[in-house]
């Protein structure tokens, strides 16, 4: 029970003081359904312009572009970089690498695994599993290359990999934006 306080708050820690690819974690702001909308709005047709926006939702120009300028400041919006697919960079094979890490060093497993440029996720997580690592590859050499790399981590005790053979519901944040902006209605 104590290892996994310790785990816990180690885990916490971690997640609140972190960088992530030079992005800091930022304190997150709560939306309403103006925000909810005019989200919705930006997935559907992420060049929409400001004044596009303002016409569509019925606001100012300045309102829509005070909401985007606050979304920016919270740290709302991920990057970009979120919706390069990685097979169009060549990069067809995707796992998950279940890692378990000596405590004392997880900061440090965390740098190192952020070094590998195909580890492109690494996740907190409690129970047996101290990290998911989301990476991908060209080919089958490829993936059992980068496994190695994760095992050969100062502070990696154990990985377990599973392929992804299809991704069935990609990350998404549509029905949870359109509940929201149902429900301030």
């Amino acid at each position: 029970m104590r290892s996994a306080q310790v785990k816990a708050a180690t885990l916490c820690r971690m997640l609140r003081n972190r960088s992530r690819n030079g992005v800091i974690l930022r304190r997150m702001t709560n939306l309403d359904g103006t925000d909810a909308r005019m989200l919705m709005l930006l997935a559907e047709n992420p060049r929409s312009t400001g004044v596009e926006l303002a016409q569509r939702l019925g606001l100012s120009r300045n309102t829509v572009q005070a909401r985007l300028a606050k979304w920016e400041t919270a740290g709302v919006l991920g990057s970009f970089d979120r919706r390069v697919e990685p097979r169009a960079l060549g990069y067809p094979l995707a796992a998950y690498v279940a890692t378990i890490v000596d405590q004392h060093r997880l900061d440090a497993v965390v740098d190192a695994l952020a070094e590998i440029p195909e580890v492109i996720e690494v996740t907190g997580m409690t129970g047996a599993t101290d990290l998911t690592v989301k990476v991908v590859a060209r080919d089958a050499d490829d993936l059992y290359k980068i496994a190695g790399q994760i095992l050969r981590i100062p502070g990696v005790e154990r990985t377990n990999m599973g392929l992804v053979m299809r991704e069935l519901v990609g990350p998404r944040m549509t029905p949870l934006l359109a509940r929201l902006a149902e429900e301030s209605r």
